[in-house]
């Protein structure tokens, strides 16, 4: 793989070259590589079928987790989140000790490596959230929580240029890996105004199957927003969102 430089970008394919456009810039690369069906019978690509299989289920795990976040991840996710999530969830595969090599699964893996993950490198909650919280799961209830105490919005939060209003907003999901299945619950703050008058406590309660056996998630985040004319925009369409999984729960 080569950048393209000059003034002039090619886009399509001259013989073996192909040339392309990606978030990178402007890329070419030859034909080349080993022949599919090579890789999927030859002896010596064993170990590439193994990777392959369980760097499959990582993006299937990873696309379920997307899916079940989606309403919120609208707001709040940039745009290599896909790749990112799907790095952390092969170290979950990895993380399988029971199956073997080529058969581990993010169920049989550890789960809670994915505990902290940030959903927007361009909002991380720590760096922009500053005010204490509890998050906590009732797995025999199926009530997962965060509970925020009183707070001063122009200290508590870092908030971007422009900023008029913030929204606090929350996610409990049950995912159940070995299903493709997911049941998710989302909870919100009012509009709060970015000032320095306090407000609070928050309590944003979020409900799942009661006695649940699948890996609860509960997520936090933080919402920027610009009043217009008695509007809300999001601002810089959420460019500067948080959301970050806080609290994690497995059998």
């Amino acid at each position: 793989m080569a950048r393209q430089k000059g003034i002039i970008k090619l886009e399509g394919k001259i013989g073996d070259l192909s040339f392309y456009k990606t978030q990178d810039g402007h890329l070419a690369r030859t034909k080349g590589g080993v022949d599919k069906s090579r890789i999927a019978n030859d002896p010596a690509f064993a170990r590439t079928r193994e990777n392959g299989a369980e760097f499959g289920r990582a993006g299937k795990g990873g696309k379920l987790i997307q899916k079940a976040l989606r309403t919120l991840l609208q707001n709040s996710a940039d745009n290599r989140v896909t790749s990112r999530l799907t790095k952390e969830v092969v170290k979950v595969v990895k993380a399988d000790t029971t199956n073997a090599r080529g058969e581990r699964t993010v169920i049989a893996g550890d789960v809670i490596k994915l505990k902290g993950f940030e959903f927007n490198k361009g909002g991380i909650l720590s760096s922009i959230l500053f005010s204490p919280f509890t998050a906590s799961v009732d797995r025999p209830a199926g009530v997962l929580e965060i509970v925020i105490p009183e707070f001063t919005p122009m200290i508590a939060v870092e908030a971007p240029p422009g900023t008029t209003h913030i929204k606090i907003v929350s996610g409990g999901s049950e995912i159940k890996f070995d299903e493709d299945d997911f049941l998710t619950d989302d909870a919100e703050s009012a509009m709060l105004e970015w000032n320095s008058d306090p407000v609070g406590p928050i309590t944003l309660t979020t409900n799942v199957t009661p006695a649940s056996t699948h890996p609860l998630f509960l997520v936090l985040g933080i919402e920027f927003y610009q009043e217009v004319n008695g509007e809300f925009y999001s601002l810089k369409d959420g460019k500067f969102n948080g959301l970050s999984i806080v609290e994690l729960d497995v059998v």
